[in-house]
């Protein structure tokens, strides 16, 4: 193949992928705003079974239970909590949604309640040892980690829903509740809360080795956020108007668009690469913060990914990723 023709492809291919990205970045990194939850709420818990967004308790130790179906931008009631809460966490283990801790009756709440969503049923589980609030819940090989939690505690226990048991794990380096919690290829990264002040810590906890490490700090200090994971980065949403990405690989922070309307204790979920931001209150007070039922959805930027490129079974066009290999 001539020169002229190679270099000629190799600009053709580039101008390609200039085009395909402007068109990703036109589309991407936008909110959206969705349908609204029927109960305003805040300090809520999220979960998602079979792509369906199932929301639970909130302030005033609400019992409602909502789910959200994203493809048809839809909210349906269900069977309420039988010990309704502020402040408790949720995470699925096989289909099966576990309800933990909160504020009940004026007390930090021990309790754990799994619902069952074919069935849309309640049963009571064994309680958590440490009553808390504002915690954060994620799992890993099936095992529950509830992590932090008021009274700033560092305390960290896990459940294990075959055998119904609880068994303390190691603290985390402070004490913090109102963090996030997520998980990337077996490790938990808990991220910024709250201590009498803002916290910027994150630490990544091994259950196999049951030890905390630090990471880089949060970009600001930041509280009553949530978190999801795609791609294996993890989106920090709200806390504020705050967006951002953690990248445990790289231990670095990057910004991302500010959330349409300002939130602090929300629920964030992930569905098909969109992620939900859901609730949530207008301010950070504890006491009597003004809740929101609004939901907005955010596309994550799509990456345009690069394939080498053959000319044919002689001839490697690799202008963009190496060397060009032509004859004359």
């Amino acid at each position: 193949m001539k020169k002229e023709s190679i270099w000629l492809l190799t600009f053709l291919i580039l101008t390609s992928i200039v085009s395909l990205n402007t068109v990703g970045m036109a589309q991407d990194g936008v909110w959206v705003e969705k349908a609204d939850m029927p109960t305003s709420r805040s300090f809520i818990a999220t979960s998602v079974i079979n792509g369906a967004i199932y929301a639970f308790g909130g302030t005033g130790q609400r019992p409602e239970v909502e789910v959200y179906y994203p493809g048809t931008n839809t909210w349906i009631k269900k069977a309420d909590m039988p010990n309704g809460r502020e402040g408790p966490s949720a995470c699925v283990v096989n289909n099966v949604i576990y309800v933990i801790g909160g504020w009940r009756d004026g007390t930090l709440s021990s309790i754990v309640e799994a619902y069952y969503p074919g069935t849309d049923t309640w049963v009571r589980k064994a309680d958590m040892p440490t009553p808390r609030e504002y915690l954060s819940t994620c799992v890993v090989d099936g095992i529950i980690y509830a992590i932090g939690g008021w009274g700033w505690t560092a305390t960290v226990e896990a459940y294990n829903p075959a055998t119904n048991t609880w068994t303390k794990k190691a603290d985390m380096s402070i004490n913090r509740g109102l963090l996030s919690a997520s998980v990337v290829n077996g490790i938990i990264y808990a991220i910024g809360g709250w201590n009498g002040g803002n916290v910027f810590y994150v630490e990544a906890y091994d259950p196999l080795q049951n030890v905390w490490i630090r990471k880089a700090d949060t970009p600001t200090g930041i509280l009553g956020h949530s978190a999801c994971v795609i791609n294996n980065l993890i989106y920090i949403i709200g806390g504020g108007w705050y967006s951002f990405t953690y990248n445990p690989v790289t231990d670095t922070w990057t910004q991302k668009p500010d959330l349409p309307a300002l939130r602090y204790y929300l629920g964030v979920e992930q569905v098909n690469g969109k992620i939900y931001a859901i609730g949530g209150s207008a301010d950070a007070s504890f006491g009597s913060p003004l809740p929101r039922g609004i939901v907005e959805e955010y596309t994550p930027l799509r990456s345009v990914m690069s394939m080498p490129f053959n000319v044919d079974s002689k001839d490697k066009l690799t202008t963009l990723w190496g060397e060009v290999k032509t004859k004359d």
